[in-house]
């Protein structure tokens, strides 16, 4: 899986076209792009011969980028998250805490669990082993619709990262 990054100043088109040449001749398995927003994949789409396989954006329980994922569902394109932690920011969150407590969990897996159950694909970091095994121990609960609401409602539209349509390299 090769990813371009972030759209920057919309100059992906090379970028793009060079990735869809290594796919079709197998070089690599998948392409796709991180950090673009609607206004990104609609350019994309006015060239591209490949759609992509997956969209990596930061989303967690307060930024939740709703329409960005009903959008790469409609043409799809999977959705991977990065920073589902909101870099830690979330773990005292009292309501996942409350939650965390009903299913025996930590916040952290009541977080990664709202992601799985909506079929949002996650790139977690970490590099304490105990963490690592803790994250991956999310398949033996599941939570109720009540709870997910309770997640959803989280919703702030906040970032702990750059936000794709201002963030500039130069």
């Amino acid at each position: 899986m090769f990813l371009i990054h972030w759209p920057g100043s919309d100059a992906f088109e090379d970028s793009w076209k060079a990735l869809e040449e290594l796919y079709a001749v197998g070089k690599i398995k998948a392409i796709g792009v991180s950090n673009f927003q609607i206004q990104h994949l609609e350019k994309l789409f006015t060239f591209a011969k490949v759609i992509p396989a997956i969209n990596q954006i930061e989303l967690h329980p307060k930024l939740s980028q709703l329409e960005l994922r009903k959008y790469s569902e409609s043409k799809d394109i999977k959705i991977q998250a990065w920073s589902p932690l909101m870099q830690g920011k979330l773990l005292s969150n009292p309501i996942i805490e409350s939650i965390a407590t009903h299913h025996n969990k930590s916040t952290a897996q009541i977080i990664l669990r709202w992601d799985v159950q909506q079929d949002i694909l996650l790139n977690v970091k970490s590099t304490h082993i105990e963490r690592m095994h803790n994250n991956a121990d999310i398949f033996d609960f599941e939570l109720t619709d009540n709870e997910m609401n309770q997640l959803n409602e989280l919703n702030e539209d906040l970032r702990v990262g750059p936000d794709p349509d201002s963030f500039d390299f130069e």
